[in-house]
């Protein structure tokens, strides 16, 4: 038969369409012509499929070979379609049988001898196509990832030859299991524990190590401000250990959208929170993704883990606005002339800064020589709109010294992590979800606080001139702090401390 039709995946933002890879081979002038919007890189699987048969011991047919990828309208990118290419080439010049090849989808690179390369997205392709009803033959260095999928049936393969014994019913492939090769699938939470650094090892700083619980059990937004060396990247760096375990639907959330980033996802990784910190050098594009074929973002790889951004007013302005969308909808559509990608972007900003350009300002040695308007222009930097969305803004001071040259001995990541944990769990009972992504309607309903709060809640409002943003904030803020204190309602001292963390707006 002079058609063979197989089944593969293409890579658009989250989703991972269904692509056709149809091979058919005509008498006429030798010629490969490969049609259905294909970019560089597909072009060029034409002499990587034809190096791979032939050193696979294949005769490469010296006929008119025309390779279709439907749909024609789809852009389709990367080395993952030269395995299908190559196999329907075999299949169309009856050097295997092709009775079997609509019963699995194919991706892979093919190096010239014939060997499986991985592939960008293994992972996002499974999660996204698992319910398919077929099972997916993968490069072996993908198959640990892919099989993260409950549903997802995935057989490793290490080369083209390997495949075609398969298929051939000679050498049938194996089909990967984590649980048998004592992957992570099952991690436990007390596993991950010893890869976070210890919120213990931070001298000092009562005030920081509590708003730090606070944000980790509502998953609310922070910004810290104070002099050099007082510990504020040490807390942004401790606050993925404290913040609850993740659950399996998050985690290959996660690792899903980590697998479309050009490092890859690392499976030792499995089920922890992602933490990224990009220098303040990085483009808007590096920051919320972007690209003539849509990437992902830092904000999209920090899904469902920490984002932080160290010395936020030497980003560009310009790249941090666009951060104000995301904060409020958690997802990012990019747009360009000819596609259009959605991300989402569900992540928690940790952000630290100094008070003035020398970094010395208010600091107890005094040697801060900073003028007014230098310190006015360097706070602003940030704009009004982006610190409204950031839900606790707290200063960090200089560190005592008698808290220097003690040794730590705060309390334990564990320790806290169980209070935030419990107060986690009890929002999702309560409400489905965490205290940051209340809408209106659900602020109405479960951030009632009572007559002293409410009297207080005005006070603060009339005095710190807060918009209605900043209110609702505060009132999600109070009942984070409600719930770590295991009340069920919010009280006028809940309200004090949540206003506590908005009085940075004055600056």
């Amino acid at each position: 038969m002079p058609l063979a039709i197989l089944y593969s995946r293409a890579i658009s933002g989250m989703e991972s369409p269904l692509v056709t890879v149809e091979a058919h081979i005509a008498n006429g002038l030798p010629s490969f012509t490969m049609v259905g919007l294909p970019e560089t890189e597909v072009k060029e699987s034409k002499d990587r499929v034809r190096a791979a048969m032939q050193n696979a011991q294949f005769e490469f047919p010296a006929r008119r070979i025309t390779v279709n990828l439907a749909p024609a309208d789809l852009p389709k990118e990367s080395g993952r379609f030269d395995l299908p290419i190559a196999l329907g080439i075999l299949a169309a010049t009856g050097q295997i049988p092709s009775d079997k090849l609509s019963e699995y989808e194919w991706a892979g690179e093919l190096a010239l001898t014939g060997e499986l390369r991985a592939i960008r997205g293994a992972l996002a392709m499974t999660y996204g196509a698992s319910r398919s009803g077929r099972s997916f033959v993968l490069p072996r260095q993908n198959a640990a990832e892919a099989a993260l999928v409950r549903d997802a049936v995935v057989y490793p393969a290490a080369s083209l030859l390997q495949i075609c014994a398969h298929l051939a019913g000679r050498t049938p492939l194996q089909r990967y299991s984590n649980a048998a090769s004592g992957g992570p699938a099952d991690m436990q939470p007390a596993d991950l524990e010893s890869r976070y650094p210890g919120m213990e090892e931070v001298k000092g700083q009562p005030q920081a190590k509590r708003a730090m619980e606070i944000a980790a059990a509502g998953n609310h937004s922070v910004l810290m401000i104070g002099p050099p060396g007082t510990g504020k990247s040490m807390l942004a760096a401790r606050l993925p250990g404290i913040l609850p375990s993740m659950t399996e639907e998050e985690a290959l959330e996660s690792a899903a959208m980590q697998s479309l980033g050009n490092g890859g996802f690392n499976i030792a990784t499995w089920k922890q929170r992602p933490y990224r910190s990009p220098h303040h050098t990085a483009s808007a594009v590096a920051l919320v993704g972007g690209g003539s074929i849509p990437r992902p973002g830092e904000i999209s790889l920090a899904m469902n883990g920490v984002l932080f951004l160290d010395e936020l007013p030497e980003f560009d302005r310009k790249v941090l606005e666009v951060l104000r969308e995301p904060l409020e909808s958690g997802h990012i559509t990019i747009s360009r002339a000819a596609r259009q990608a959605d991300f989402p972007a569900r992540f928690q900003l940790i952000a630290a800064m100094n008070p003035c350009p020398c970094g010395y300002l208010g600091h107890h040695n005094g040697k801060c020589r900073c003028t007014p308007d230098q310190v006015a222009r360097y706070r602003g930097k940030i704009s009004g709109p982006l610190l409204d969305r950031i839900d606790i803004q707290i200063e960090v001071p200089a560190a005592r010294q008698e808290d220097m040259m003690r040794q730590a001995d705060g309390e334990p990541s564990s320790t806290i992590r169980c209070r935030v944990e419990k107060a986690y769990h009890g929002q999702l009972e309560r409400q489905g979800k965490a205290n940051s992504r209340l809408t209106v309607k659900e602020i109405d309903k479960y951030c009632v606080p009572d007559l002293a709060g409410e009297n207080l809640l005005k006070q603060a409002i009339s005095r710190l001139h807060l918009s209605g943003r900043a209110y609702h904030r505060i009132l999600k803020l109070a009942r984070t702090i409600a719930d770590l204190a295991e009340s069920d309602g919010i009280t006028s001292n809940h309200i004090a401390e949540a206003v506590q963390y908005r009085k940075l707006d004055r600056h």
